[in-house]
């Protein structure tokens, strides 16, 4: 009798603790889902001269180095 009340008590807490997991985890992808990473702040705007570079401008900026002749 003893075991059978152990093995029910196991199974309601493995029970409980799924659904805690389930929950929790529900919470955390709406708050990543509610969240934009990737979208700059709006007041942030880069000043003139920062941006990047294009492929033709810094093969210019590049200077040889070394001696190899």
């Amino acid at each position: 009798m003893e075991t059978l009340i152990a093995l029910a008590a196991a199974a309601v807490l493995i029970t409980f603790g799924t659904r805690i997991v389930h929950r929790l985890n529900a919470q955390h992808e709406a708050r990543i889902a509610a969240r934009h990473y990737s979208d700059p702040f709006p007041a942030i705007v880069r000043p003139p001269g920062h941006s990047p570079h294009t492929p033709a401008e810094q093969a210019a900026r590049r200077r040889a180095v070394g001696t190899w002749p």
